[in-house]
């Protein structure tokens, strides 16, 4: 069993915390999902922990929220987030978050949308049915961008904050 540090334990709360902002009520595609999967991957050195830990607290969320038959595709694509954030943030600083934070926006953006295109059935199964489908969506990728950069910002400053003032977190890797 892993021993549950304390730098273990402020990861999960904030992971847990960003999940639960979900349900308070928000402007469409305005959520922490990006940047709890960013997060994890950038400060869970055990990689089981950064895809484990995200991906339950959007669970726990979505048991409440409700499923749909394409959540698969939203979970594929939360994961791919996390292996970003392992590699886009190996050395935390505000532009590395600022990249990464765009570059999961688009990820999110462009495996979403290919998911709606390919298994819904509003859009002909063609490449004029694939832009058209990314056509429709360019409105809800604004918000998507906001909030993956507010909550990166957030969760990310608190946490460089909190390691600047309690050295423990700072000293083991979870």
């Amino acid at each position: 069993m892993e021993k549950i540090t304390p730098r273990i334990l402020i990861l999960f709360l904030m992971i847990l915390a960003a999940a639960f902002v979900r349900l308070i009520p928000h402007p469409p595609n305005f959520a922490p999902i990006a940047a709890m999967a960013l997060f994890s991957g950038a400060y869970f050195n055990k990689k089981s922990f950064a895809f484990v830990v995200p991906l339950a607290a959007m669970f726990l969320t979505d048991a409440i929220i409700g499923f749909h038959s394409s959540m698969w595709i939203v979970y594929l694509s939360f994961a791919l987030i996390v292996v970003i954030g392992m590699f886009m943030l190996k050395k935390i600083s505000i532009k590395n978050v600022i990249v990464a934070s765009v570059t999961a926006s688009i990820s999110f953006f462009i495996i979403t949308n290919f998911g709606v295109w390919a298994l819904g059935t509003m859009y002909p199964k063609n490449i004029a049915g694939l832009i058209e489908c990314y056509i429709a969506a360019i409105p809800f990728i604004q918000n998507t961008l906001l909030g993956d950069l507010f909550y990166s910002g957030i969760m990310f400053g608190i946490f460089e904050f909190a390691k600047s003032k309690l050295p423990v977190l700072s000293q083991a890797k979870a």
